[in-house]
């Protein structure tokens, strides 16, 4: 990653929990170097103490990059204290669920570049995938920095408006949940028939990670994938019948899964 401007003036992490440390672990892989940050955390880690950056040290007035990954909770207490960068050049960009770019406009001022980003947990491997979209003063320049600082903890994609980051709540940042609930109820179902509990729990983990590489590496859609591996009146089949059903199967359990979780996610927004 490219860390000229962020290393002559600075980033400042505002949280620095699971999110936060995944995000500086991969900058600092990259080459950021660990002068050029400062964290602003009530609760710094061993590892966090141990990287050589800054942790809760005065910070630059100017820095380049602001990223905020406190909860949403602890918004209202933390960003107050960063109202002096707004209205600047220091790009803020916020991974924090259901705060708004209006909300950061209202504390931060209108004329502050912001950008909101919906990443999710397997960043915590460099195997996530974030959502970013920014005000009308975050220009190009802008967005090319925060795809830049995200790649670091997985592949980065650029959405048209902001009401779009609720069904990428839906979809992706709460979408790894799902994914391990199917990963227990398909070990529950192994056990059901007759396997150990912890073999049960073993094939299930591999066949889903194997299958979800498979559908990033292969060139055929997923659809394509699922009937080149069923062969016809044989036991995927036997079992797609059931899983398909579109009154009680997948299509409709997913709809209304990742329907809840958007409009709970535009409640959260609207406070």
């Amino acid at each position: 990653m490219k860390t000229g401007r962020i290393a002559d003036q600075g980033l400042v992490l505002l949280g620095c929990g699971k999110m936060g440390s995944a995000m500086l672990a991969g900058w600092m892989a990259r080459g950021l170097p660990a002068g050029s940050v400062w964290v602003v955390d009530p609760h710094p880690s061993d590892w966090l103490s141990s990287t050589g950056v800054h942790v809760n040290e005065t910070l630059p007035k100017t820095p380049a990059i602001v990223l905020v990954a406190v909860k949403p909770q602890m918004m209202a207490e933390a960003l107050p204290t960063l109202k002096a960068m707004g209205n600047g050049d220091t790009l803020f960009v916020s991974v924090a669920a259901g705060v708004t770019i209006a909300r950061f406009e209202e504390i931060l001022g209108d004329q502050t570049p912001i950008i909101r980003a919906m990443p999710n947990t397997p960043a915590a491997i460099s195997k996530g995938i974030t959502a970013i979209i920014g005000n009308a003063i975050a220009g190009s320049a802008a967005l090319g920095e925060a795809e830049a600082l995200l790649t670091a903890v997985g592949e980065v994609v650029r959405l048209e408006n902001e009401t779009q980051i609720d069904a990428v709540t839906g979809v992706s940042g709460s979408g790894p949940a799902y994914v391990f609930h199917m990963i227990e109820t398909m070990a529950a179902a192994g056990e059901a028939q007759g396997l150990d509990p912890e073999l049960a729990l073993k094939l299930a983990t591999a066949t889903v990670a194997g299958a979800g590489a498979l559908a990033q590496e292969a060139d055929d859609p997923p659809a394509q994938l699922r009937i080149n591996v069923t062969s016809p009146n044989g036991t995927t089949q036997a079992a797609l019948e059931v899983l398909m059903d579109h009154e009680k199967g997948f299509p409709a359990l997913m709809d209304r899964a990742v329907a809840a979780a958007t409009q709970r996610s535009r409640e959260l927004a609207n406070g």
